[in-house]
């Protein structure tokens, strides 16, 4: 007889229920690329995988549905959304307007902490392998998003990072474009630190308009 599973020991899972540990679990997955754009959502599997009953897996799937993380599939059933290449087109035209203006906000609003933080940030980039730029990248435009104090706004940039995490592998992986946006960053960074609202905001669009067509030519390379 198969052992159950043991409980979770994760000090993040504390006093959260087993539908919020699910949830967090499957959005975990997709930033490793455990569940990739396409992939079969299965209550079952992913009930065992996760060592709980399939109850809180449904409300999370449910959860994930509401969020556009997961979509109805013709003929598949309920699978790992993927975006078509208008709509990585629709998000990066939103983002670059947002990250723009998170940073327009950021140079206007950001305290001293703000701004020493997103420094040591960009000086920490420099000194990372290769496979720990991506989640820094996130925490970086984490940190710039909250600099800029409007919640309204971190609201709808936490929409686009969401619909981020369906594009797949980092386009910081093609060669060269981890020193580009590290130099993107110090830029935007420099900007904010000078209160200089207009650079910051007009270095942030074109980071984002770099990364877009970074997507682009990833996709493009992909096989298949």
């Amino acid at each position: 007889m198969r052992r159950p599973p043991k409980p979770s020991t994760d000090p993040l899972a504390a006093g959260l229920s087993l539908a919020d540990q699910a949830y967090g679990r499957f959005r975990e997955g997709l930033h490793r690329g455990t569940f990739v754009p396409g992939q079969r959502v299965l209550e079952t599997e992913i009930a065992e995988r996760f060592g709980m009953s399939r109850t809180p897996v449904r409300e999370a799937i449910r959860r994930l549905q509401s969020e556009g993380l997961v979509a109805q599939m013709p003929g598949r059933g309920l699978c790992v959304a993927r975006f078509d290449h208008a709509e990585v087109d629709e998000l990066y035209v939103m983002r670059e307007a947002l990250e723009g203006t998170a940073a327009r906000l950021a140079a206007q609003n950001a305290g001293r902490p703000d701004i020493a933080l997103l420094q040591r940030m960009v000086t920490e980039e420099a000194t990372l392998p290769v496979e720990a730029l991506a989640e820094h990248n996130r925490r970086f435009h984490r940190a710039l998003h909250h600099a800029a104090h409007n919640r309204y706004l971190l609201r709808a940039l936490s929409a686009i990072s969401d619909a981020l995490l369906l594009l797949g592998p980092t386009t910081l992986e093609l060669p060269g474009r981890a020193t580009a946006a590290r130099e993107e960053h110090a830029r935007i960074v420099a900007a904010i630190a000078a209160r200089d609202a207009a650079a910051a905001e007009a270095t942030a669009r074109a980071h984002i308009a770099a990364a877009h067509e970074a997507r682009l030519l990833l996709a493009a390379a992909a096989p298949g």
